[in-house]
């Protein structure tokens, strides 16, 4: 992989390029107007709902509500149509990369077929999401039925409910591929990123409401908090910035009647934090299913392990323990789905390209799964603090007003906001070559 070293855009030419050049101009108007259709359906209400006694439940239903809600922006609470969001094809997207990794047929198409491949990988996707989007409806809906106005027949309810639901999933869906197609970024990462920083301002309220309220400690705690925060997102930057660069040379190769190429060098890039959020929300996910099956089951060994794994419980370092154990183990899982040294070892062998000072083939592989298991160490470490540090810090300081808002909400609001800037950065640099050929 050549990196090229231009010279990256600055802002005044990105806003230069913003105003006069059409095309990125209306991929970024369509983009913010497609988002602003995707926030307008969380405020549709979806009828037939005693809705003061179903935020009476939220205020009782602890972190996964609110885990939940963060990434619905609020759809959860609101009972808008939207409300699953793009929840179901988030977690058809993990399921297919999971299937890929074990099932041969799919990863031929992914490796082997091309664009073909990866059109039919994204129908699979859809299909799985829309199978997903039906399960979660019904659950949902069938949650909801105690909140249902007394007019409206039990059936009557979960279907109509489990048919908004699931109507609303797809065309969330729909909406964030016509964004990766037509406008900047990844369609669902700016759902997500939106949904994000929709909670921003209720929760910015309710911290000047308390600093008002409050005396100097809850101020001090406040500020404390801030700081962690600020200090998170910097080193939350630097990691995903963050790869070690393992040089790569290409052999000298004859072409035609004599002519050799030159040698060249070159780096293949291996990421600190390969898996993203992935394996804070795998994480997540295990440990909020303890209490979800103990409160389906009412089972009283659920209901003691859930305590345990309860972050306000009276053995909070138990949770921390867990939690940490878990993105550690979740972050070497998602770095094997997401790189195979063995496949990047064959690879550089067949197009004659080198590490210096390690043999082709199986010596390469070696060397590239040691260096990738120490980045993933790393990495594992890094995410497993920035998942404790704020929420160990917010008990600390007992300000809960940012509670939810914590690492993964944090890893992807970065991650988004700095995968997008580079692809405008992108579109730029583009514009810029095409105004040279011009002249």
């Amino acid at each position: 992989m050549v990196v090229s070293r231009g010279r990256t855009p600055s802002a005044g030419e990105v806003i230069t390029q913003l105003i006069q050049a059409k095309s990125l101009r209306d991929r970024v108007l369509t983009t913010l107007g497609l988002l602003v259709l995707v926030r307008l359906g969380i405020y549709i209400p979806m009828p037939g709902i005693d809705r003061v006694a179903f935020q009476q439940f939220i205020q009782q239903g602890g972190q996964l509500i609110g885990f939940l809600d963060i990434f619905t922006g609020g759809g959860i609470s609101s009972l808008g149509i939207f409300a699953l969001g793009i929840l179901p094809f988030i977690n058809a997207s993990i399921i297919l990369q999971l299937l890929t990794a074990s099932l041969p047929s799919l990863e031929d198409l992914q490796k082997n077929e091309g664009e073909a491949g990866r059109r039919k990988i994204a129908q699979i996707t859809r299909y799985v999401a829309l199978g997903w989007g039906i399960l979660q409806s019904v659950v949902f809906a069938l949650i909801l039925r105690p909140y249902a106005v007394e007019s409206v027949s039990p059936t009557v309810f979960v279907v109509q409910t489990a048919l908004a639901l699931v109507t609303g999933s797809m065309v969330v869906m729909w909406i964030s591929e016509v964004i990766t197609e037509r406008g900047i970024g990844q369609g669902a990462s700016l759902v997500i990123f939106l949904n994000i920083v929709a909670t921003l301002p209720k929760a910015l309220g309710s911290t000047v409401e308390l600093a008002q309220s409050g005396d100097r400690g809850t101020i001090a705690g406040i500020l404390v908090l801030v700081v962690i925060f600020i200090i998170t997102i910097l080193g939350i930057v630097s990691v995903q910035e963050g790869s070690r660069r393992i040089p790569i040379v290409s052999a000298k190769r004859q072409v035609g009647s004599g002519a050799m190429l030159p040698e060249r060098q070159s780096y293949l890039p291996l990421k600190l934090n390969a898996g993203g959020v992935m394996p804070i929300i795998f994480a997540s996910a295990v440990i909020f299913l303890p209490l979800t099956v103990a409160n389906l089951t009412k089972s009283e060994l659920l209901i003691k392990v859930a305590g345990y794994l309860n972050p306000n419980s009276s053995t909070p370092w138990v949770y921390a323990l867990v939690f940490f154990g878990l993105i550690c183990g979740f972050s070497f899982f998602y770095a094997t789905l997401t790189l195979n040294p063995q496949d990047i070892a064959t690879n550089l062998k067949k197009g004659g390209v080198a590490v210096p000072g390690v043999r082709p083939g199986t010596a390469t592989a070696k060397f590239l799964s040691g260096v990738q298991n120490r980045l993933t160490l790393l990495g594992g470490l890094f995410l497993g603090a920035v998942a404790i540090i704020p929420a160990a810090v917010e008990g600390a300081t007992n300000v809960k007003t940012f509670q939810g808002l914590g690492a993964t909400s944090l890893l992807i609001l970065v991650g988004v906001a700095i995968d997008t800037a580079k692809q405008v950065q992108t579109y730029v640099i583009s514009q810029r070559y095409e105004g040279m050929v011009r002249q």
